[in-house]
């Protein structure tokens, strides 16, 4: 039997198109039994520690974030998942390199739901230690074992391992999905994600 069809997910928890893309690919991994491996892409490395208001993120007004945020809601809830207005982006580096960890972890990767949640639902920093610790231990994960990793740095080489292979690969916007040599850029609709995984000669699963 052949082995399954990988998919790269370039991704960022801080990335709203990475949110309802991550959706999509929950429902083609059900379709098509692939294999899905998450690229932490460095989306705002630059963001302090406390967060970076939007505003000043994307220099304008309330009314255009407002805008934003209104559009984005819609998508959202055309998805089915739940939404809240941002006023913040937040350094999700600390996060990547816990992500890292957790999938190496039984049950692991639960948390990267929780991250997006976390940020999109709860409108946490998740670039926050403690914040980071309390979804470690809303996954069920071991938060003295979480700390030592984040204190240490433990899992820093694997994810500049990431951002060097986003780098390689030419991925400058999130989510980039690749299959089999070939990519595709944003939150494509799910019909764009099966073209590219038939492509790549993944097989659908009978009903």
């Amino acid at each position: 039997m052949s082995e399954p069809v990988t998919l790269e997910v370039f991704s960022d928890y801080v990335c709203p198109w990475c949110y309802l893309g991550d959706n999509r690919v929950k429902q083609l991994k059900k379709d098509y039994g692939i294999v899905v491996q998450t690229v932490h892409f460095p989306l705002h490395p630059e963001t302090p520690a406390e967060g970076r208001t939007l505003r000043d993120l994307f220099n304008c007004g309330p009314e255009e974030i407002e805008a934003k945020n209104t559009r984005m809601k819609g998508l959202m809830e055309a998805e089915g998942l739940p939404y809240s207005e941002r006023s913040h982006t937040y350094n999700s580096r600390l996060a990547q390199e816990i992500g890292t960890w957790a999938e190496t972890q039984d049950g692991g990767n639960a948390i990267h739901d929780k991250f997006f949640e976390s940020y999109f639902v709860d409108r946490r920093n998740v670039g926050d230690v403690d914040v980071i610790i309390d979804i470690v231990k809303s996954v069920g994960l071991d938060e003295i074992e979480a700390r030592a990793v984040l204190e240490e740095r433990r899992f820093k080489d694997a994810v500049d391992a990431d951002w060097a292979k986003s780098h390689s690969y030419g991925v400058t916007g999130v989510p980039t999905f690749f299959s089999n040599g070939q990519g595709l850029v944003g939150a494509q609709p799910y019909e764009g994600l099966q073209q590219l995984m038939e492509g790549a000669g993944a097989v659908r699963r009978s009903d």
